[in-house]
């Protein structure tokens, strides 16, 4: 596979990863970057130089916007008029296509692919990848792609390209867009990040209340370690009696009676809204 890929937003934080891995596959990479700062980042660390926006078009059969949700629209309908029938956008995210920011091209193909990243319960051995928190680099992780439009034909492409800027790979999953606004912001962001945010700041209370630091610290990410393989099913198990009493009662002193309504597709699309 040689195919041709212009990678927008080369130089940062998301776009040097995506150059990377690049690097170790077959297709040929034309990078753009249009801040000083991410062109010498990307010349430093990987010995690459960017090119101009319609050098990078030129031919290319792929071109992937690593850039922010925030400026999707606006950089995909600036490239637009440049772009022959036939060639593949490729998002790292759901939010701006959901949204439904990306020219109105019936003869473009629109792809979507995002990582997983490493899951907690994994059978890595090597150090590196048990320090790859974010994957990309040693860890493997699954993904999840959405072919938005585009002939079925395409999908083989797109699959290709997201293997390539994501690896390793564990298992590749195949989704609709609203799937994946469902996973992200939904399930990740709405409910596992702001959870997260709340357990942390349990541990804090707790700590202000005379725990030492460190044992609140080992208490918690312990109780998540093994309360999680039960609850995922990563292990046969069972929670005691009293356990499953605070649950029973400490669910509704925490979460509202109707939270499950954060993945409706109006709560969706008002959180997509706010992101782009």
């Amino acid at each position: 596979m040689n195919q041709t890929i212009a990678l927008f937003g080369a130089g940062g934080k998301m776009g040097v990863r995506l150059s990377k891995n690049l690097l170790n596959s077959s297709f040929r990479v034309r990078h753009v970057e249009p801040s000083e700062v991410g062109r010498k980042r990307l010349k430093d660390e990987l010995g690459l130089d960017c090119v101009d926006t319609d050098a990078a078009l030129d031919g290319a059969d792929v071109v992937i916007l690593a850039i922010p949700d925030t400026v999707i629209g606006k950089v995909a309908h600036q490239i637009s008029p440049k772009l022959p029938a036939g060639t593949m956008v490729m998002l790292l995210d759901a939010a701006a296509p959901f949204a439904g920011h990306l020219p109105d091209r019936k003869d473009l193909t629109y792809f979507v692919a995002h990582p997983c990243h490493p899951t907690i319960y994994n059978d890595e051995t090597d150090a590196a990848a048990r320090k790859d928190y974010f994957g990309g680099v040693a860890a493997k992780q699954s993904i999840t792609s959405a072919l938005m439009q585009g002939p079925e034909s395409a999908w083989d492409l797109g699959e290709a390209v997201a293997k390539a800027i994501y690896a390793p790979i564990k298992d590749s999953y195949r989704l609709t867009v609203e799937q994946m606004a469902l996973l992200e912001p939904g399930l990740s962001e709405t409910v596992c990040a702001t959870l997260l945010a709340v357990m942390r700041e349990a541990m804090d209370e707790v700590v202000r209340r005379g725990v030492p630091q460190p044992c609140a610290r080992d208490f918690l990410l312990g109780h998540m370690n093994i309360l999680g393989a039960v609850i995922f099913n990563e292990i046969p198990g069972a929670f005691s009696d009293a356990c499953n009493k605070a649950i029973t009662f400490g669910k509704p002193r925490l979460m509202r009676d109707d939270w499950l309504k954060v993945f409706d597709r109006d709560e969706i699309a008002e959180s997509i809204h706010r992101i782009t």
